[in-house]
This record gives structure tokens, C-alpha cells and sequence, in this order.
């Protein structure tokens, strides 16, 4: 069953061009981490990765067609048990910022909508596939993923955002042309002082850039992830990393990812869960026989659409609880900030 699950993992993120990571736990007793797969070439002659270059420019000329600016009002699935929530009184309706890298490419019109829904939000998504936070760091040049226009800190000088939510598993694989090649399965000491270093650059840029243009500062909202089932320790570390950088900085964190772990066990990676309370009272969201509902596909263990993988990334077309239960969580995390 181990083998099983683990070349299913393995077959899952290398089709995905997932931004996980493969490699396991030393001591846990699981297979040992394949190389991470090689990334697209940029001339044309290698197969397309929803996670190189290519993806992002698919991405720029996506949402030049949409226009990005219209991504405020995209009107993504609605949720049930969302509508009359809207916040009554007199607190202005909060700006949101959304950016981060697969997970997020796949929850922005659910957590819109929700936003929208209860808060009235105004509300813009910029995430880019395999992305990871130093893709976001303004002066990397041709070293990211994330185009110069939409880059955290431009972003902000444009939108003036009370709320930015970042959202990362943590790219280790070595897509991600930024990181320079440090990878958390052969440095990982390298990776985590890079990450937290990457941490406290974006926040100092976002506060920066309102300053520039002499907006309050916004809070940053760090989403912490779900378990991941070949490098549990990894995320437990990144999101220790987000709790450490929201503490020091005075930011938030949102801990959506125990919304998608077991009750007795934030970190054990688990395929499905009871269905919530909320969930029961709209059975399409109890997806599974006996109250249960998937937070997976069967064949894609990173991520919580259920809709198939398709070679373009997009938010996800389908009702899926485990993006929901994020958005929630996320939702409530803003929720409470924006009434203090």
C-alpha cells in the first residue's frame, strides 16, 4: 500500500509539475526521492510545464484577454451558506490581494466569491503556477516566474490594499528559476534560511511600496499549509517560518491548512475527512459514502480540485470541499481583522 501511495504521488506531481516537493522524510521510511524532474526547455522543443517560463507567459497573455483588472469583479462558483453575510455598519469594504503559486491559481474565484459574498470585499488574484515567494520579489529579473507587473510590491503601489494573503506550499524542486538551485531534499538548511530570508524581503517590500505611495500599511495574511504526505516535516517547518514572520513583522496568519488535516493530527495527510457541520447541511459538498468528503483526486495528492488536470492552470471549475474549507478559513482570518 506504501509503494502504492507513494508512486502515486510521485506520478501525480510529475504531471501536475506540482510545487511540492518529492522528497522524503530522512527516518520516515519511504521511498527515496526520485530527481526532480527537469524543467521545460524555453525553446519550444520540450513538452510545455504549467510550472516554467512558458506557464507564465500562457498566463500573461490569460489574463491580458480577461484583463487583469477586471479580476476584482470576476464572479468565481458561489458557495452555499455564503449569501446575507455581508458585514452591516460602518467599516469600508476591505482590498484584498491575492498571490501565490498552484493552490492559489486553484482557490482564487472560491475565495473571492466568499470575500465578496461576506465582506463586500474588493478583490484582485494575481497567482502564478510553481511559483514561490522570491518569484514576487521585485529586481529578479528573468530569474522568475511572475511577470514585473505583478509583482507584490507593484501591485500594492497600484491597489492599495488593506489585506495581502499570501498563500506557498514552498516550491523545493528546483523549478523555480529564483531559488537559485537550492533544493529541500539536497540543502536543507539552504532552503529554509532562503525561504525565511525570501519571507521578510516580500514583507519589507510590501510595506515599502505603500509607503511609496503614502498608503497604510497593509496586513499580510501567511496561509499555512495542509500536511503533505511525502515531506510532512517540511511544512510543519515553512509554516513555523510564516508564524515566525507574522510575529515579528505584527501580520497574521491564517491556518487553513488544519482545515484540511485530520482533528487529531494536523500533519497526517489524509485523502478524505468527516463531513463538517456545513458540509452535512449541503450534501453536494459530502462527496463520499457514510458523511465523508474528498479533499483529493485519487490521482493528485498536492492539490484540492477535483476536477482532472489539464495542461493550462486555471481555478478550479468544480465544487471542491478541500478549497472550500480553505477559502473559509482564510475568509474568517480577514473576517476578524477587518473588524478591529
Amino acid at each position: 500500500m506504501r509503494k502504492q501511495l507513494v508512486g502515486g504521488v510521485v506520478a501525480g506531481m510529475l504531471l501536475l509539475g506540482a510545487c511540492g516537493d518529492p522528497g522524503a522524510e530522512d527516518g520516515s521510511g519511504g521511498a527515496p526521492a526520485p530527481d526532480p524532474p527537469a524543467a521545460s526547455r524555453t525553446d519550444g522543443s520540450g513538452r510545455p510545464s504549467q510550472t516554467n517560463r512558458q506557464q507564465a507567459e500562457r498566463d500573461r497573455e490569460r489574463d491580458k484577454e480577461r484583463g487583469k483588472e477586471g479580476s476584482a469583479s470576476r464572479e468565481g462558483p458561489k458557495s452555499p451558506g455564503t449569501s446575507g453575510g455581508r458585514a452591516s455598519g460602518p467599516e469600508p469594504a476591505p482590498r484584498v490581494l491575492y498571490l501565490g503559486d498552484s493552490l492559489a491559481m486553484e482557490n482564487q474565484d472560491v475565495l473571492g466569491a466568499l470575500l465578496r459574498d461576506r465582506l463586500a470585499a474588493r478583490y484582485t488574484s494575481a497567482p502564478y503556477s510553481g511559483t514561490t515567494l522570491c518569484d514576487y520579489l521585485e529586481d529578479t529579473g528573468e530569474d522568475s516566474l511572475v511577470p514585473d507587473g505583478d509583482k507584490a510590491a507593484t501591485l500594492v503601489r497600484k491597489l492599495r490594499p488593506d489585506f495581502v494573503v499570501l498563500q506557498f506550499w514552498g516550491n523545493a524542486w528546483g523549478y523555480t528559476p529564483c531559488m537559485g538551485g537550492v533544493t529541500y531534499d539536497k540543502q536543507r538548511d539552504a532552503y529554509f534560511t532562503r525561504y525565511a530570508a525570501d519571507a521578510r524581503r516580500l514583507t519589507g517590500q510590501i510595506e515599502e511600496a505603500a509607503r511609496d505611495v503614502g498608503a497604510a500599511r497593509p496586513k499580510v495574511v501567511w496561509v499555512s499549509q495542509g500536511p503533505d504526505v511525502m515531506t510532512p516535516d517540511r511544512v510543519r517547518r515553512v509554516n513555523e517560518l510564516y508564524r515566525r514572520q507574522a510575529a515579528a513583522s505584527g501580520d497574521l496568519v491564517s491556518d487553513a491548512g488544519r482545515a484540511v488535516s485530520p482533528a487529531s493530527a494536523r500533519y497526517r495527510w489524509v485523502r478524505e475527512l468527516p463531513c463538517t457541520a456545513d458540509e452535512r447541511a449541503h450534501p453536494v459538498y459530502c462527496t463520499e459514502p457514510g458523511g465523508r468528503t474528498a479533499l483529493h483526486r485519487s490521482d493528485d495528492y498536492l492539490h484540492f480540485c477535483l476536477a482532472p488536470t489539464t495542461p493550462k492552470s486555471r481555478p478550479c471549475p468544480v465544487r471542491s470541499p478541500g478549497i472550500r474549507r480553505i477559502g473559509q478559513a482564510v475568509t474568517d482570518t480577514v473576517a476578524r481583522a477587518a473588524r478591529r
